[in-house]
């Protein structure tokens, strides 16, 4: 028990270190990131197959539900974040989760991989490709619409274990907001979701105990949440230092690359389990 828990937190430190200067160099700090360097750190740990990819997405849930609390208080008080868009999407982004986190419960690992390599090739794709002429229009949809790109963004987060930032701030894009609005929202939007998300998880995750490793919360690994947490924050600014050396275009382009590496792991392990 001692020694298992001595890899683990070892294992989860190391994960801070790479979550950190990934995020620092990235701007980005959600399960983008979480998901795919804890996946390596839990393979390494011997977390069964059968539960890894849920451990991965409940853990990273559970890390960003504080940033993004302290980001939306940021955003807020400088008056960025549309409250009309809160409202139409906070209901059923969390109907989203709730759903993600039930399938959480029984469907095969392979369904959040699919998940995570679909999602990841298309903002990567927007990344790499997407222009101004990715434009759905200049006004935002009806509520029929709105409700269900609420269900998807909730419904895309909870299985890729991300705060829905990319999704939401693409959509409001499509729709021509300032990117300004657009991240701010999108912080606003994170709060229900990784609130939401984390207690789906941990309740998906009660009935699988047995396969779990020491000190877990259903499919949310404390020593996780405790370690990565703290580590990841320490060691950004590192990555930060390299990124403001960096243009713009390069950044995007690495983390659209990074999602793209990450998202070829995930499909070669689809296609190896498949044959």
């Amino acid at each position: 028990m001692i020694g298992e828990l001595a890899w683990l937190a070892a294992g989860a430190v190391v994960a801070g270190v790479a979550t950190g200067i990934l995020a620092g160099l990235f701007g980005i700090g959600g399960g983008a990131i979480i998901v795919p360097v804890l996946y390596e750190a839990f393979r390494l740990l011997s977390v069964p197959e059968a539960v890894r990819m849920q451990l991965c997405i409940g853990t990273s849930l559970a890390i960003i539900v504080p940033t993004a609390v302290r980001s939306y208080r940021a955003h807020k008080a400088r008056g960025f974040v549309l409250p009309e868009v809160i409202r139409a999407w906070a209901l059923p982004s969390m109907a989203g989760v709730a759903a993600g986190a039930a399938l959480a419960a029984w469907a095969p690992p392979d369904l959040f991989k699919a998940a995570f390599v679909l999602i990841a090739c298309l903002i990567a794709a927007k990344l790499l490709i997407g222009g101004d002429g990715w434009v759905l229009g200049d006004r935002l949809p009806g509520t029929a619409a709105m409700t269900g790109y609420g269900f998807a963004i909730g419904l895309g987060s909870s299985l890729m274990g991300i705060a829905g930032g990319s999704l939401v701030t693409m959509t409001l894009a499509l729709y021509r907001k300032p990117i300004h609005n657009a991240v701010a929202t999108a912080a606003g939007l994170g709060v229900p979701i990784t609130l939401a998300g984390t207690i789906g998880y941990v309740v998906a995750g009660l009935a699988h105990e047995a396969l779990l490793p020491p000190l877990s919360l259903g499919f949310v690994s404390i020593v996780g949440v405790l370690l990565i947490a703290p580590v990841s924050s320490w060691v950004a600014p590192i990555g930060a230092r390299l990124a403001h050396r960096l243009p713009q275009r390069t950044l995007e382009i690495g983390f659209a690359l990074f999602l793209l590496l990450v998202a070829s792991r995930f499909a070669a392990s689809l296609v190896v389990a498949a044959i």
